[in-house]
This record gives C-alpha cells, sequence and structure tokens, in this order.
C-alpha cells in the first residue's frame, strides 16, 4: 500500500487530495499543527501527525515510510510582508524538499498559475508550459513566492535531489473554499454582483476535486518529473454563470449589475491607492489586476496534462458551483 504526507491537509486542495487518495486505497498522513483542529480528517481516516514546516524534526518524523508527499501549505493571502511569504512558501517548500529527499519520497508541489506574472498570461495563443514566465512585480509576494518555491522543487529534480513534479492551478473551488466561493458568497448576499464586461468572460478556475485528481495522476506518471502540469480549465464556466449557480447554492436570488469597465478600473485603483496608504503594498498590487481576472477570458490551457497524464475531470459546475456555496452558507460560522 502506497503512503503519503499531505501538507496543508485542513485546506482546500489538500483536504481533495487526502480524500481523492483514500477513496484509491491510499495510506494518508497529514502535517498538522493542531490536531484537534483537523479531527474530521481523522475521521475520515487520515492519520494526523503533528508538526510545522518550519520545525525540520517534526517534518522528518511525519515523513516517516512515505513514499509520496504532497505538499499544498502555502500562504496565499494578499495582505502581510515579504517575509512572511518567504518565510512559508519558500522556507517551507525547501524544508519539505529536505524531508522528501532524505525519506527517498517523491514530491508533488502544489504552485500556481501566478508563476506566470500579469505580463505573460494573456498573449494571442494560450499560455501553456512553455511559455516565459515574465519578470515580476517586486510587491507581488504570493507570485514571487510560488515562483521561487517551484524553482526549488524542479531544480531539485533536475540535480537528483529527489523526484518531484510541480502542478499549476488558478482560482480554486470547491468545499471547504476559504478565499473565492465566501468572497463571492458575501458579496451576492446583498442581492446584486457587478458584473464587469456583462460577466460573460470566461474565468481562470477549476474545482478542487479536479486539481486533485491532476495531483495523484502526476505522482503515478514517470515522465512528470521534472516538469510542471497547468490544471487550468476543467469546465468553462463565465462570470455570469459562478453568479447564478452560485445564488443557486446559497438559495436565494442575485442580480448582476454590469459595470463599465472604465469605472472599475477607476475604483480598483482607488482602492489600491487606500492600500497603499495603509502599507499594504501586495494587496494594492493584487486589485487593479481583479478587473482583468473578471473581465477578459481564461488564457490559460491544461492540454499537457490532459495528454500527458491522462487529466480528465469529471465534477461538472453545475454541480459543483451550487454544492460549494450551499456548504459555506452551511459551515461558514
Amino acid at each position: 500500500m502506497s503512503r503519503a504526507l499531505v501538507t496543508g491537509a485542513t485546506g482546500l486542495v489538500g483536504s481533495h487530495i487526502a480524500e481523492r487518495l483514500l477513496a484509491d486505497g491510499w495510506s494518508v498522513r497529514a502535517l498538522v499543527r493542531e490536531p484537534h483542529a483537523a479531527e474530521w480528517l481523522s475521521t475520515a481516516g487520515v492519520e494526523l501527525a503533528r508538526g510545522d514546516l518550519g520545525d525540520a524534526a517534526s517534518l522528518r518524523t511525519a515523513m516517516t515510510g512515505c513514499d509520496t508527499v504532497f505538499h499544498c501549505a502555502a500562504l496565499i493571502s494578499a495582505s502581510g510582508s515579504w517575509d512572511n511569504f518567504q518565510r512559508a512558501n519558500i522556507d517551507g517548500t525547501r524544508a519539505v524538499i529536505d524531508a522528501a529527499a532524505a525519506a527517498s519520497a517523491r514530491l508533488v508541489h502544489t504552485s500556481s498559475v501566478a508563476v506566470y506574472g500579469g505580463a505573460a498570461r494573456y498573449r494571442d495563443t494560450p499560455t501553456d508550459e512553455s511559455t516565459p514566465l515574465a519578470p515580476l512585480d517586486e510587491h507581488a509576494y504570493y507570485a514571487r513566492s510560488k515562483r521561487e518555491a517551484e524553482h526549488l522543487v524542479l531544480g531539485a529534480h533536475a540535480s537528483g535531489e529527489l523526484w518531484a513534479t510541480a502542478i499549476r492551478p488558478p482560482m480554486i473551488y470547491g468545499r471547504r473554499d476559504r478565499q473565492l466561493v465566501p468572497r463571492f458568497a458575501r458579496l451576492m448576499r446583498t442581492g446584486f454582483f457587478p458584473l464587469f464586461a456583462h460577466g460573460r468572460s470566461t474565468m481562470s478556475l477549476v474545482h478542487a476535486s479536479a486539481v486533485a485528481d491532476g495531483a495523484v495522476r502526476a505522482a503515478r506518471c514517470e515522465i512528470a518529473g521534472g516538469r510542471a502540469f497547468n490544471l487550468a480549465n476543467d469546465f468553462p464556466v463565465i462570470v455570469a454563470d459562478m453568479v447564478q449557480l452560485g445564488s443557486n447554492g446559497l438559495g436565494r436570488r442575485v442580480r448582476g449589475v454590469p459595470i463599465p469597465l472604465g469605472l472599475a478600473h477607476a475604483t480598483f485603483e482607488a482602492l489600491a491607492a487606500g492600500a497603499r496608504l495603509v502599507h499594504q503594498p501586495a494587496m494594492a498590487k493584487q486589485l487593479p489586476d481583479t478587473v482583468d481576472t473578471f473581465s477578459r477570458d481564461n488564457p490559460f490551457t491544461s492540454e499537457r496534462a490532459r495528454r500527458e497524464l491522462g487529466w480528465a475531470p469529471t465534477m461538472r459546475p453545475e454541480v459543483g458551483i451550487p454544492d460549494a456555496f450551499a456548504w459555506w452558507k452551511e459551515h461558514r460560522s
């Protein structure tokens, strides 16, 4: 029986990977800081190992007997200092690499399409894994840290330190989402939702179960070693449909309100200026990009994952989106 360690198992991607592994018959262990807060994982059949990415000894202990590590733990907040992102996403990944190498375990690293940078993603052709990575703004803390972490992982594979691969998802939704769905839902509870470009743009969106499927497939695929895979478009979802399906899950009517792009850009630039005033440069950098995110079509292609990993997601948005919003409504406290 294969045994896996999952970091970030209480989060969205990590928990779905743990569920998928259990369903496939793996023995699963989760690295958790507070076991009492992860009892639901234990109830599901996951072994809990108390530890932290900053504690090398606990990480090595948790890795004992594991042949595969799924590294999902990361800081993703738009606020915070570079030091925080470096400690969590770069230093933490380096610690995972070291422990996995010592245990002779494979490493599947959860990266992000953020590594491409804003300037590289919107092109005349789909953004795939061969697209050159654009320079990143100094204050794009999340993107910088994820790019550096991925570089460490793939570099470790290239040097023969261990077998490793990386997956690059975009925005992710599903049960236990603490980012996208809550933000949408809180705004939708007002009964209104702003729509840029009339809500007709296709979102960079994927269900967490599809990310888990790609991660597990990558772990089992020998040619995935040393490579990165976009898991960025399971099924096309336009913004207006996201709002409609989400409102079905919330059980309330939500009216989409078209917002002219000029007004949207001006509003988010003003919000960014406010973020700079309160010394939140990372948030100030991210806010103006929000308009592009929700007014331009998904630029990414996942053709490599479909071709080489056999990635074929099955969770339809008509099912997954209402379910994610209904789960948030029930568990938001």
